[in-house]
Parts: structure tokens; C-alpha cells; sequence
């Protein structure tokens, strides 16, 4: 029994030199191919480990590839797909890809309706589909109205399957190893360490287990985004000239706008007019008698008398006026 601690302990360190060397997967591989090869030769022979671990790392990726030569062929593809219609009514529309959607036996995964400025409804949906119905789908959605932008693509992710697969095979005999490790363990150092392996495991192996779920949900179930908008403008075809009925209406509907502003312009201007009457209806009675008061009050100034006008006195004649020289 103490040939099994120093068994553990040399277990540790293979693993963590071939982690660091060689990755993830071939430490794995490599430190369970080591429990086997130094299973038998607990007695002495810790030294062969190494050895154990590089011909189980070989092992294991001639098994991986043979694995990989199987699932390929069978090819995995993650197919996305987006549309924009323009439909007449968008509730008519979406109740038929919901119908076309749960009759190819998918499901909706999200919707959102919305309506703009109360004249038109716009909405988008993400439908999940089977695969094999992906074009027969896309198609049937398409024809709902006017197709405005299509697009699709196709994504191959066949070597990531085979990949996980693989990965989640040598990790779950990996974990089965750890455990039988820890059923033949009795030293409770050697218990510890291995328990902390087994949950480091077994974390990588949930973590693969859901990466593989993931990976098979969304290659036999494709993903369409459909955005549906109604027309926002009504086209009429017809051209027609104007008629009398026409110009009838026209004439009318201007004669009541004109009435319409008259009737404004009026309001606008009779409180001023009223203010207005007011003013000289006071001035009328006010104003004029106390104009005619202050006349009367006010005395008339005689004018002067002109003075008399002052003779004018004649020339004395000269006595010698009459005499000639």
C-alpha cells in the first residue's frame, strides 16, 4: 500500500507536464494512459510513467481521428436567413408565419410589434425552424408581400462537432479513471488531490456537454428574422382630369376658408373697434363740453380805439412865389 501515494503523486506530475506542453486534451489522455501502463508495476516502477503516457497520448489521437473520419461524413450546418416584406396588413401577415413557422413543426423565439404615429404597424419576429424545412419556409415567407432585402448564409461547423465529440470522450474516461483512483486511494492526502481533479474534470466536461448542445441545437434548427412594414403611402393609378363636380368642390372649399379667415379677422380686430367707439362716445359727451366751458370762461379784450390821424400842416406860400425874376 505504499507504492500508491508515490503512484498519485507521480500521477500529478506527469499531468501537469503534459498539460503544459501538450494542451488540454493530450495531458488527459496521456495521464490516463499512464494509470494503466504503471497500474501493474506499483511495486517499483513509478520511473515508466512518462513513457505510459506518451504511448496513451498515441493511442488516443489515432482513436480521435478515427472518430473524426467517421462524423465527417456527415456535414453540420448553421443556417441563418433575415427578410424584409412590405405587406398590406401586417397582422394578416404575421398570423400566417406564425402558421407556416408552427406547421413546419418550429417555434417562435421572439416578437415585437410596434405601431408608428398611429398610421402604419411595423414588426419583427425570429422564427426557428427544422433544417429540412428551411427553404420551403423562407420561400412561403417571402411571398407574404413585396419583398424588399433578402439574406442568408450557411455556416460549416462539422470540424467543431467532431471536435467536442472527441473532446467529451476522452474527458469522460478521464473522470472515470480519477474515480476509480479515488476508490483504491486510502491516504487521505492522496484523496484530497485527486478529488480536486475529478471536480476540475468534471467542470471541463459539463462545459463540452453544454458546448455540444448548443452546437446541435442550432444545426438541425435554422434561424429566420422576418421584419414586416406596411405600405405608408396609398398609389392610385388613376389619373384623371378635373371635372365640374371637382372644380365645384374646389370653389366651395375655398369660399368657406375665405369666410373661415374673414370671421377670424373680424374677431382679431373687434375688440380694438369696441375700445375704439368707447373712446370717442366719451369724447363726444365729455370733451366737447369742456371745450365750450373754458370758451365761455375765457374773457373776449376789446380792441383799441385807433388814434385820430394828426393834419398835416400846409406850406406857407412864400411871398415872393409869385414874382419872377
Amino acid at each position: 500500500m505504499r507504492a500508491l501515494p508515490a503512484f498519485a503523486a507521480a500521477l500529478l506530475t506527469v499531468s501537469l507536464a503534459l498539460a503544459g506542453c501538450s494542451g488540454a486534451d493530450d495531458s488527459d489522455s496521456g495521464d490516463m494512459k499512464a494509470d494503466s501502463a504503471a497500474g501493474p508495476a506499483r511495486g517499483g516502477q513509478g520511473a515508466a510513467g512518462p513513457e505510459a503516457a506518451a504511448d496513451g497520448a498515441g493511442e488516443q489521437r489515432a482513436e480521435k481521428g478515427t472518430e473524426a473520419g467517421a462524423d465527417s461524413v456527415q456535414t453540420h450546418v448553421i443556417r441563418t436567413a433575415g427578410l424584409s416584406v412590405e405587406v398590406k396588413s401586417v397582422t394578416k401577415a404575421l398570423a400566417t408565419a406564425r402558421s407556416v413557422a408552427l406547421g413546419a413543426g418550429g417555434e417562435i423565439e421572439d416578437e415585437t410589434t410596434e405601431r408608428i404615429d398611429d398610421t402604419h404597424v411595423t414588426s419583427k419576429i425570429v422564427l426557428r425552424v427544422p433544417e429540412a424545412d428551411y427553404d420551403s419556409v423562407l420561400t412561403e415567407l417571402a411571398g407574404t408581400g413585396k419583398l424588399l432585402t433578402r439574406t442568408a448564409n450557411a455556416k460549416d461547423v462539422t470540424e467543431q462537432v467532431v471536435d467536442v465529440k472527441s473532446r467529451i470522450a476522452t474527458q469522460r474516461a478521464s473522470v472515470n479513471r480519477v474515480r476509480d483512483l479515488m476508490d483504491q486511494a486510502d491516504d487521505i492526502t492522496d484523496v484530497v488531490a485527486l478529488e480536486s481533479q475529478l471536480n476540475t474534470r468534471q467542470a471541463e466536461l459539463e462545459s463540452l456537454l453544454a458546448r455540444q448542445a448548443s452546437l446541435a441545437d442550432r444545426t438541425t434548427m435554422a434561424t429566420i428574422t422576418l421584419d414586416l412594414s406596411e405600405e405608408t403611402e396609398a398609389k392610385d393609378e388613376k389619373d384623371d382630369d378635373p371635372g365640374f363636380l371637382d372644380a365645384l368642390g374646389g370653389g366651395w372649399g375655398a369660399l368657406v376658408s375665405m369666410l373661415r379667415w374673414t370671421v377670424v379677422v373680424v374677431g382679431a380686430v373687434l375688440p380694438f373697434a369696441a375700445a375704439l367707439a368707447v373712446l370717442y362716445v366719451l369724447w363726444r359727451l365729455f370733451g366737447v363740453r369742456l371745450l365750450g366751458l373754458g370758451a365761455r370762461r375765457t374773457p373776449v379784450a376789446a380792441p383799441a380805439p385807433e388814434p385820430a390821424p394828426t393834419p398835416v400842416p400846409t406850406p406857407a406860400q412864400s411871398p415872393d412865389t409869385g414874382k419872377q425874376d
